[in-house]
């Protein structure tokens, strides 16, 4: 036993380091992200212009998979496995053709659509969607590659550089939505300029007249099963604006961004977690002690999911007055149901992984299309007697179907088992929306907020003091 405990630290301790690794760039590109919503709420004074916007960005999400034929998932999965340079060249090769012709492809599209169907801001709406898609795959790229320094500084410098042109277009020129546009679009596209030139990881891993067809099949043979959920995906997690949009205006739906904005900083801790775990567990999936790792690693992550939705949710809640502007105040009201709705995904998402160690992914589908329908039948049902609320609360059923989906089916490949004190984070994490929104005292929500977060080291206190010492012992021998 003390032999698969250590086993499990030592595993632990390297989950550990990725995840650090990860959160330099994803936390760092995040707060810089974060700041730029006050700012957006107080230079772009009409709800349905960042209403607009936000319906564009929800579209280019939509499209993106189609656009790059998740290449993103594909490229990653076989980097990861490969040990052959010219099987390398040959992945990175056949990545860079696919998605030269889709873009390709893309602007042909665009440019018959503007012909035929004139819409606000293509051109914005084009490079938006490629610079997007470029940075999707080519991140993955260089993570896949085993440079994650390069994948942590594309998410770094694409946010500072949002920050930046942000401030000179918005703020400075004043010109509002078209500003953001083009903050994001130069500042993704330059960010990976800059890395390639630095690191010529692209550059040198792509030879045009290499023959990548063998393997090129084999990855699409991978990444088309994950179009179909893809698109559910995007019907399950992203649809609720044209929801909005179209039955409650898209001031409405300006508002209600905001307050996605600000609880995309939990699915970005989540999404840490998750690219740490993915690497990990792939790598760890045929190991004889699989079950008893995952399940540690489950269990923990409710417990830091409790912590950060607990914490964040009461630390933004006393902070809201200054950090928008009036006309988006009533978004804080939002904050604790999709903070909420975040994190059961994020747990849904944890199950990802036993397709994925298994390359399984047809099998994703059933999930998320009974997601789907979930999502689309009770959003037409609840929006109208309901508003923005029915949205939410569809939010949180359809991630509980899922879930509840998934942890029977992941049984084909792993089994896991959930602690008894897991169950006190999960009941915390439910009964803090009672004080979110009844109590009007800062003092009683900080209270709270201290009260939750010390019970909830308490309960989990020997988790963390594994974790501790698996780090300590660890740093020890290195040293030496």
């Amino acid at each position: 036993m003390t032999d698969s405990n250590n086993k499990v630290n030592s595993r632990g301790s390297k989950f550990m380091k990725d995840i650090s690794v990860y959160a330099i760039g994803n936390i760092g590109s995040k707060i810089i992200t974060f700041l730029m919503v006050p700012m957006y709420t107080y230079f772009v004074h009409d709800t349905s212009d960042f209403g607009y916007y936000d319906l564009c960005l929800t579209v280019c999400l939509l499209l993106i998979p189609f656009v790059t034929l998740q290449l993103r998932d594909g490229a990653f999965r076989f980097l990861l496995d490969c040990d052959d340079e010219t099987q390398r060249h040959r992945i990175v090769t056949f990545v860079s053709r696919t998605m030269l012709t889709t873009i390709t492809l893309s602007c042909i599209v665009a440019a018959l659509l503007a012909i035929f169907t004139p819409i606000h801001h293509m051109g914005y709406i084009l490079g938006l969607l490629v610079a997007m898609s470029l940075q999707e795959v080519y991140s993955q790229v260089f993570r896949g590659l085993g440079n994650n320094r390069a994948f942590v500084s594309v998410g770094i410098l694409s946010a500072l550089g949002i920050g930046v042109f942000s401030v000179l277009f918005v703020a400075g020129l004043g010109w509002g939505i078209k500003g953001v546009f083009m903050a994001n679009i130069i500042a993704r596209v330059l960010a990976l300029v800059l890395v390639e030139a630095k690191v010529r990881l692209i550059t040198h891993n792509t030879q045009w007249s290499l023959n990548a067809q063998g393997i090129g099949r084999d990855i699409l043979r991978y990444t088309l099963p994950l179009l179909p959920g893809s698109l559910c995906w995007w019907l399950t997690g992203s649809s609720d604006r044209l929801f909005i949009t179209h039955f409650l205006g898209l001031d409405v739906n300006g508002v209600y961004a905001v307050a996605i904005r600000f609880t995309g900083i939990i699915n970005t801790l989540a999404i840490i977690f998750y690219q740490a775990w993915q690497e990990t567990a792939i790598l760890q999936y045929n190991s004889p002690d699989r079950d008893h790792f995952f399940s540690k690693m489950f269990n923990s992550y409710i417990f830091l999911l409790a912590v950060i939705l607990v914490g964040y949710v009461f630390m933004l809640k006393v902070n809201y007055g200054w950090l928008v502007a009036d006309e988006y105040s009533e978004s804080l009201l939002y904050i604790y149901p999709l903070g909420l709705a975040a994190v059961i995904f994020a747990l849904a998402a944890f199950f990802d992984m036993g397709y994925q160690c298994a390359k399984d992914t047809p099998r994703t589908l059933p999930a998320i299309i009974l997601a789907a329908i979930v999502n689309i039948a009770l959003n037409f049902a609840l929006i109208k007697p309901l508003g923005v609320y029915g949205v939410m609360a569809t939010q949180l059923v359809t991630y509980l179907v899922l879930f509840t989906y998934r942890w029977h089916d992941m049984k084909r490949y792993f089994t896991l088992t959930m602690k008894r004190r897991t169950i006190i984070p999960i009941l915390l994490m439910a009964v803090s929306a009672i004080p979110f929104y009844f109590s009007h005292n800062m003092a009683i929500d900080i209270t709270f907020m201290v009260a939750a977060i010390a019970l909830l080291i308490w309960v989990c206190r020997k988790e963390l003091h594994e974790l501790v010492i698996a780090k300590i012992t660890k740093t020890t021998h290195s040293t030496k």
